[in-house]
Parts: structure tokens; C-alpha cells; sequence
């Protein structure tokens, strides 16, 4: 069986099951999953504070801009690899399993969760699809009863990450090659199939199907959804909640830093 893409279309192919495909990051749940998995690895005693600095400032800016783009996933793809470089794979799936139940799990979109029912009660098969990490993808896949995690590969060498990738960043294109393969694998018909998706860089997988669904959609996304006819879906909280990711150290350093700004500002408008 071949599938191909259509100019403007979903891949095609032979097959007749359906599968939904999921995005992770701000589409299941608010903010970065590698970051929420780096937190909980902290309270495991596996980091110290210092060394989640970098990810809990990258967080904080994924969160008040939602800012990806292709420079925004190279730095994160960066940061990901340097942060496991190193690690033995075993620790770290040791204890993955508690992280995504503690931390993960509950920062889930109760909304999300009624969606992937919907789509086991109609005989769906469900996949996530993410630029994290493979085994973090599994993870939180197993933990909500999914069919499986596609993620980005990074290379094992006697079971120790080496910090170097194996094949490409799962994002923008890659995302809808990798689920093509899958389709391919498995016998989905892709114009049969569900995609759901929060950025506009995820154009290429949403056009992959033949249900696309934006969630918690960003501007550009949300012009293409309705400039296509596709259904939006918003399951996010009106306030922002950005300091409750942190670790509490770095939720007062924050805190203080933010009081510092504003009491500048009024300093300046009462001279004025």
C-alpha cells in the first residue's frame, strides 16, 4: 500500500481504518511537556534548580508568546538534547511513568480527555503526535489509554543518551511524514482521519487529513480555520497561569523581579 499527498489534500491511500492524531504542547495541555517532565525529574532529586533555569525561562516564554517557529523548535531542540545528554534511559523511564501521573496527568484539558473518549467510543485508533521526546509521547499516550506516541528519536549508545538526534525534530512537515508512514503501516484511509492541533506550523498535518479540528488555536491558525471552514475548539482558562509552573524558588525569584519592573514604573511616572 502507497500513500501520497495531494496538492491542497490529505495523503491518500488504501486503507480503510481512522485514526485521530493529537498534538501535545498547548493542545492537550497548557505550556511544554518536556519542561513539566524536567520539573517533575527535579522533584525527583534528578536535577538541581540551577538546572532547569534554562527551561523554566524557555517555558515562560512559550507560555506569554506562544512562540514556536522554526528558530524557537531549534532552540528547544537544543535544550532537550543537552539536558538528557548523559542520562541512561532506564532512570529516566524508571520513574516517567510517576512524572506523567503527578505532573502531566493533571495539566491535562479535561476537554481533551472527552475528545479522546469520543474517539475510542467510535472505534478510533489514537495517536499523539509531538516534537518531544518518543518515550515522553509513549508515556503520556499509555497513561490516557492511547494507541501509541510518535515523538522525536534521540540516539541511545549502551543506553545513555548522547544529546544528537536521530532523524528530524517531529514538527511541521516531519509530524505529517511520520503519520503517514503510520497510515501506511497500518491501513488508516488519512481522508478518513482526525487531527488536532493548537499552531499554524502544524498546517501540514491538519491539511494531511480529513478532519482537521484547531485547538486553542494561535492567530495565524485561527484565520486558517476560518478561512478553511474548520472547527475551532478552546479549552483555555481566560487567566494566565504561567507562575504555577515553576518551581516555587523560581515563582518568588519571578515574583520579586516583576514587583522590581512595576516599582520602577511608578517611580518614573511620579517624577514625571
Amino acid at each position: 500500500m502507497t500513500l501520497t499527498r495531494e496538492a491542497g489534500g490529505s495523503g491518500t491511500g488504501v486503507g480503510t481504518g481512522r485514526a485521530a492524531f493529537f498534538d501535545v504542547d498547548k493542545t492537550l495541555l497548557p505550556g511544554s511537556s518536556m519542561y513539566l517532565f524536567a520539573r517533575g525529574l527535579y522533584r525527583h532529586g534528578f536535577y538541581h534548580l540551577r538546572d532547569i533555569a534554562g527551561f523554566a525561562f524557555g517555558q515562560l516564554v512559550f507560555r506569554l508568546t506562544g512562540a514556536e517557529g522554526k528558530k524557537g523548535m531549534e532552540a528547544a531542540r537544543e535544550q532537550a538534547l543537552a539536558f538528557i545528554e548523559g542520562k541512561r534511559r532506564d532512570d529516566l523511564t524508571q520513574i516517567g511513568h510517576d512524572i506523567v501521573v503527578e505532573v502531566i496527568g493533571p495539566r491535562i484539558y479535561p476537554g481533551m480527555r472527552k475528545v479522546i473518549d469520543a474517539h475510542h467510543a467510535d472505534g478510533d485508533k489514537t495517536y499523539l503526535v509531538t516534537a518531544a521526546p518518543k518515550e515522553l509521547a509513549e508515556g503520556i499516550a499509555a497513561y490516557l489509554g492511547m494507541d501509541g506516541g510518535l515523538g522525536t528519536v534521540g540516539e541511545l549508545v549502551d543506553g545513555t543518551y548522547t544529546g544528537r538526534l536521530v532523524g528530524p525534530v517531529l514538527h511541521g512537515p516531519a509530524k505529517l511524514d511520520a503519520v503517514i508512514r503510520l497510515a501506511d503501516s497500518h491501513g488508516f484511509d488519512l481522508r478518513r482521519c482526525s487531527a488536532y492541533s493548537d499552531s499554524v506550523n502544524d498546517r501540514p498535518l491538519l491539511e494531511g487529513v480529513g478532519r482537521p479540528v484547531a485547538v486553542n488555536p494561535d492567530r495565524h491558525l485561527r484565520e486558517l480555520a476560518a478561512e478553511r471552514g474548520w472547527p475551532v475548539q478552546d479549552f483555555r482558562r481566560r487567566r494566565r497561569l504561567w507562575l504555577v509552573w515553576l518551581p516555587a524558588g523560581m515563582a518568588a525569584t519571578a515574583t520579586t523581579a516583576a514587583a522590581a519592573v512595576t516599582g520602577r514604573r511608578l517611580a518614573r511616572r511620579k517624577r514625571r
